[in-house]
Parts: C-alpha cells; structure tokens; sequence
C-alpha cells in the first residue's frame, strides 16, 4: 500500500486525463473507477451513476484522479516532476505531455488540463550542488534561459573555463 496518493482533481476530465497520463508513460495503467452514488451525487451536482474517480499508476507511483466540477483549478504551486535520462526521452516527454496545452520556461509545462509538469534531468542536481559556486550560477543560468531543456547546453555552460 502506497501511503501518500495525490488526489488530482479535474471538472469532468478525471477518466480522460487518467488515460492521457497512462498513455504516456511506458510503465503505467489505469486501475478502478468508482461511480458517484446517490449520496455523492447530492452534494456534488454530479449525475449519479457518472465517474467520481479513476485510480491510475505512472511509474509506480499511484495517482487518483477526481471529477469534482470546476471549483479548484490546478496552479503552478504544485507540479509533478518528470526525470529523464536523454535528450530523447526530454524531447518525447516535453513534446506529449505539453500537446494542448502550454510550453513554460525552464522545463516547466502546462498539459491541456492545466497540470504543471517539470521535465528535468538528474544531472542538473549534481552540476548545481557543485562546490564550484562560477560553474553551478552558469548552469543556473543556462537553464532559466531555456524553455525545453536541453542537456548538450547546460553541460557547455558547466564546462565552459
């Protein structure tokens, strides 16, 4: 049993948005949906019989999310972060989850429901936590230059003499 699950809440996109997520990443699946009853149609508005949540999985990290109407929207004050190896794996990731919706700065994206992604590399952890303070400020800088990241040119600014 997963102890912390976010709880992503939608309008009414709860069961597509899950499918797009699971589509994307390779290790990933759709789990239960469970419909709102009567009780919880009541309070909610929603039409009983209609789905209330999905439960998915990306990455063994087990997400459920929540058709809860439009009272609360996503915002950039929380964001799922997205570590990738390669350049490809940046560009494939950059590319899916960012279609419909919207390219940021710095790695960051918005998806077509508004869901704040970081596409980032673990590389850059190591070259900013670099006792060199000159070569981790001129990756920092590479990188909030940037809007989809890209690991050839903040390697050249971590290297630069």
């Amino acid at each position: 049993m997963q102890k912390i699950t976010p709880c992503l809440w939608f309008d009414n996109q709860a069961e597509e948005a899950a499918k797009f997520y699971a589509s994307i990443f390779k290790n990933s699946k759709i789990g239960h949906m469970t419909p709102y009853g009567e009780a919880g149609a009541k309070v909610s508005g929603r039409p009983k019989g209609s789905v209330m949540t999905v439960t998915f999985e990306i990455e063994g990290q087990e997400f459920v999310a929540l058709n809860g109407g439009p009272h609360f929207t996503f915002s950039e004050a929380i964001s799922l972060m997205v570590k990738c190896e390669t350049q490809k794996e940046i560009d494939e990731m950059w590319e899916k989850l960012s279609q419909g919706g919207e390219k940021v700065q710095c790695g960051w994206l918005k998806d077509k429901y508004g869901l704040s992604w970081q596409i980032v590399s673990p590389v850059w952890d190591e070259m900013l936590r670099d006792k060199d303070v000159k070569k981790s400020e001129r990756v920092m800088k590479a990188i909030l230059q940037m809007t989809k990241p890209d690991i050839k040119t903040i390697k050249q600014a971590y290297e630069q003499p």
